[in-house]
């Protein structure tokens, strides 16, 4: 009998192209579900009646409760190898072997200038703007060169964004709760004395962070009160590091001069969001990660987690 695996969030229609799923196609019948299916409920009743399960980034939480309600999953397969949706004990307890595959963080690198050059020169409201035949030329680009970059957060993806932003001859500064002067240094970047003076003395902010206990809510009304009201926020890391409230508060009231943001605090956005009609925000659905060397990562290296799964000897095991 063949096993059944569903590969979900396949919004784009690409998770069959992507790899060469005939190597497992003999043994596994694979379904790509193109629809975000939100809730436990309705995720219980959906992959009730598949054995494999693979699943991008963090988009679906795996929690026991949902992992207790699909009784024919044996493998759960979820693009990186890092994921905080899972619950990887509860798979454990239910003979649930969890899987992850490599990533590349180019994509969030590329994304991340993608929206901060976007807010910088107003390309989208020029770009509308000649297509409707509107005004010839309506805003006034915000210079790089010789403004500080602030990132909160240094890490894979922030040290990368800084090279970028020193290319540019931008001044660039970061800060985080475990950054030192040396790593700062090993950057080329300086190392801001605070959160505060990074928020503060930053033309373009942007964030670097994982999310967790320390980092949640970390940007704050009081935080947005610091920057200036030229100052541009790019959040391509988590929604949830950045006060949703109070960046909408902030742009609505004009006190930034605008934010990218790649990320939401719910996923995929339901109509009707305020952050789909917000002012001065450039938003895009959570392409940080969705590139085409990617996605072949993705969903290539999941063909081979099968493959070895079926062959008795699992790679790339989560955590």
């Amino acid at each position: 009998m063949l096993l059944r695996c569903a590969v979900l969030d396949d919004f784009q229609g690409v998770a069959v192209a992507s790899a060469d799923w005939a190597a497992v196609g003999e043994r596994v019948e694979v379904v790509a579900l193109r629809e975000h299916i939100e809730g436990e409920d309705a995720l219980a009743s959906a992959l009730v009646g598949y054995d494999i399960v693979v699943t991008l980034r963090e988009r679906v939480p795996f929690p026991g409760s949902l992992i207790a309600r699909l009784p024919r999953l044996k493998l759960l397969i979820a693009s990186g190898m890092r994921n905080s949706v899972i619950d990887y004990a509860a798979a454990e307890a239910h003979g649930v072997t969890v899987c992850g595959t490599a990533s590349s963080s180019t994509p969030p690198v590329e994304l991340t200038w993608a929206l901060l050059l976007g807010l910088a020169r107003g390309i989208v409201q020029e770009n509308n703007a000649l297509r409707d035949n509107g005004p010839w030329q309506s805003t006034v680009g915000a210079d790089l060169h010789g403004r500080r970059l602030g990132l909160l957060g240094l890490g894979k993806i922030g040290s990368r964004v800084a090279q970028v932003g020193l290319a540019f001859g931008m001044r660039v500064s970061a800060w985080s709760q475990s950054l030192d002067k040396e790593r700062a240094a090993e950057s080329g970047v300086e190392l801001a004395a605070s959160k505060e003076e990074l928020l503060r003395e930053s033309d373009f902010v942007s964030v670097h962070l994982a999310l967790g206990d320390r980092t949640r809510g970390l940007v704050g009304a009081a935080e947005l009160a610091l920057m200036k009201p030229t100052a541009y926020l790019v959040n391509t890391s988590r929604a949830a590091i950045v006060d949703q409230e109070a960046l909408l508060a902030a742009l609505h009231e004009g006190r930034i001069a605008g934010a990218g943001v790649d990320v939401f605090d719910i996923e995929p956005l339901p109509a009707g969001h305020p952050m789909r009609t917000a002012p001065r925000l450039l938003a895009t659905p959570h392409l940080g990660y969705v590139s085409h060397a990617n996605y072949t990562t993705y969903y290539g290296q999941a063909v081979e987690n099968i493959q070895a799964y079926l062959a008795g000897s699992p790679v790339r095991r989560l955590p």
